[in-house]
């Protein structure tokens, strides 16, 4: 659910519980959305975050721990100045305002007796962090807002704070359930209930209606008085109780998280699954957005590459017709005695003695004589005839190029974890880029050690039939696998003409049954672009068999005596 005011007052009765007391001994300020307050209360360490990235506002405890940058912005370097070493006196909300208030004493710089506060608004686009004096003026704040930039008022340093204004009612000024059902009746007919009460009422958000409708099985275009009674009951419940939890909730294919009652709860029972399910929601977005970053950049390469196919199609259409200018060169030549070499003509009708002296008209340049155009015909001929074998060679190499490419991909669709993508992008880095553009420091080989290099190497393993079988998450790991971990008389695997991964079955000096190499097969098919396919050919040979051809991109090697088999995709338990 969004991180309505609900969520913030309960929260922020869990920090009043733990932090109260506390000192604030550090400020960290990651990026420009994000302040870290590490409090020392009840000789514990906590660390606060206060996000206000419009999409993901909120506020918990969290144990996460960010990357600080070299030099720290202006306003967490300010906060240090003005905060470290208050103690917190005080966390206040106001109603279901999703405004905090954080109120701190301590002794200034001159040793005098101070207050100030901490705001944070968490309003969409519009939250902020807001330092204030024991006046209520602003010393500063993350944004600075005013009326030009959409603001309806100005968030700016020595500007009086005013608290932000809403139509919306307080729910928590309600005296009973017949004042909150009289202020709903004149729109029960037009709209839904999970429309009408996060509209009319501040704090409350539309994803705690939804579930509480799910929890009582009420439609959400019910007109019944009963219905609204009870989710009036449930929302006083949910608000007022101390005995509230989160828990997960899946709205419209979208993972997300309500408050529901409970029996018993933790101190920071709340605090704790927010800082778990904002952290693992981040960790997704990363990889989402990290793995679409560098699919560009390869489908950018995969289009000059595809362009380059094209164009050099194109040219060697035009090394088809190189024969024609030959005979056109040729024609000219052997009738030069009875064409007059002073008269410059568009064209010639010819004898072609290729095809049984049948009429053929010959296109002249008619700014050249008649020995001269021949001349340009041989020449041209000449020059397609040597196009034509470097096009050909070249693209040989444009195909191999994008084979390679399409495998990185490949790696790319099947990365699982942020680490799988950098060696996906490196490996393409390497390859394409060049070594600008990689994203982290060319290792020392003087410190690289061999545990290293074996904790790099982390294929996915599997046990069929009592036998280990390895499967490689990406080129680099396939080559290893194949041509320098396996044994000579370890079984190979790869699908037939189909990118997909290198697969190894250990067989410690064994024959392989038949049943158990189909099992193998089948792996190998799952971990391909054929996985969603049927009756897969994969090929398998001994590792022995298994070779890389000089100048051959990683991933890529040549295989013989090898036999195939059809298989059904099949993922085997880890």
């Amino acid at each position: 659910m969004a991180f309505d005011g609900i969520v913030t007052k309960h929260v922020v009765e869990e920090l009043s519980n733990c932090l109260i007391g506390g000192k604030i001994n550090k400020v960290y300020q990651p990026n420009k959305n994000e302040v870290l307050f590490e409090i020392y209360a009840n000789q514990k360490h906590y660390v606060l975050l206060a996000n206000i990235d419009a999409s993901s506002c909120r506020v918990h405890l969290t144990n996460l721990q960010k990357q600080n940058p070299l030099t720290p912005p202006n306003f967490c370097m300010l906060l240090r100045k003005h905060i470290i070493g208050m103690r917190i006196q005080s966390f206040k909300t106001y109603g279901l305002e999703r405004i905090i208030h954080i109120v701190l004493d301590g002794y200034d710089e001159l040793n005098d007796f101070v207050t100030k506060e901490i705001v944070i608004e968490l309003m969409g686009k519009h939250s902020n962090v807001i330092l204030l004096n024991q006046s209520g003026t602003i010393i500063d704040s993350a944004r600075h807002l005013d009326q030009y930039s959409g603001s309806v008022r100005d968030i700016l340093p020595a500007r009086l704070y005013v608290f932000p204004t809403t139509a919306k009612t307080n729910f928590l000024e309600l005296q009973d359930f017949e004042e909150f059902y009289h202020m709903l009746i004149p729109y029960l007919k037009e709209d839904r209930i999970d429309t009408i009460i996060p509209s009319h009422f501040n704090g409350i958000s539309r994803l705690l209606i939804e579930s509480l409708l799910t929890q009582h099985h009420i439609d959400p275009s019910s007109t019944l008085k009963e219905d609204y009674r009870t989710l009036y009951q449930s929302l006083r419940q949910l608000i007022t109780s101390s005995l509230v939890h989160c828990i997960p909730f899946s709205n419209h294919q979208k993972e997300d998280f309500v408050l529901a009652k409970t029996d018993t709860k933790s101190p920071l029972a709340i605090n704790h699954f927010l800082d778990d399910f904002y952290t693992n929601k981040e960790t997704i977005n990363e990889f989402i957005s990290y793995r679409n970053s560098v699919l560009k950049l390869i489908l950018n390469e995969l289009k000059k590459y595809t362009k380059r196919l094209a164009n050099m199609n194109q040219k060697l259409e035009e090394c088809h017709s190189k024969e024609q200018y030959r005979i056109y060169g040729e024609l000219i030549t052997a009738n030069l005695y009875q064409i007059d070499q002073n008269t410059n003509v568009s064209s010639l009708t010819l004898p072609n003695y290729y095809e049984d002296n049948q009429l053929i008209t010959i296109p002249m340049d008619k700014s050249l004589s008649p020995s001269l155009n021949a001349k340009k015909f041989f020449k041209k001929y000449n020059k397609l005839k040597n196009a034509c074998e470097i096009v050909n060679k070249q693209k040989e190499d444009t195909i191999h190029e994008i084979d390679y490419i399409e495998s990185i991909i490949y790696e790319l669709e099947n990365a699982k974890t942020v680490s799988d993508i950098d060696v996906v992008y490196t490996e393409f880095s390497e390859n394409f880029l060049g070594k600008s553009f990689l994203t982290s420091k060319k290792p020392n080989k003087k410190k690289t050690t061999k545990k290293k290099k074996e904790e790099e190497f982390s294929p996915l393993t599997y046990t069929i039939d009592g036998y280990t079988v390895l499967v490689g998450k990406n080129n680099k790991q396939n080559d290893y696998l194949s041509l320098k971990y396996a044994h000579s008389n370890d079984l190979w695997f790869h699908t037939k003409d189909i990118h997909g991964s290198h697969v190894i079955l250990k067989t410690n000096g064994e024959e392989i049954p038949q049943e158990t190499i189909n099992k193998c097969a089948s792996l190998c098919a799952f971990h391909s672009k054929a996985k969603n396919s049927s009756n897969v050919a994969v090929d398998y040979t001994f590792a022995r068999y298994v070779k890389k051809a000089s100048g051959a991109k990683p991933g890529m090697v040549i295989y013989t005596n090898f036999q195939t088999v059809n298989v059904q995709p099949y993922n085997h338990e880890l």
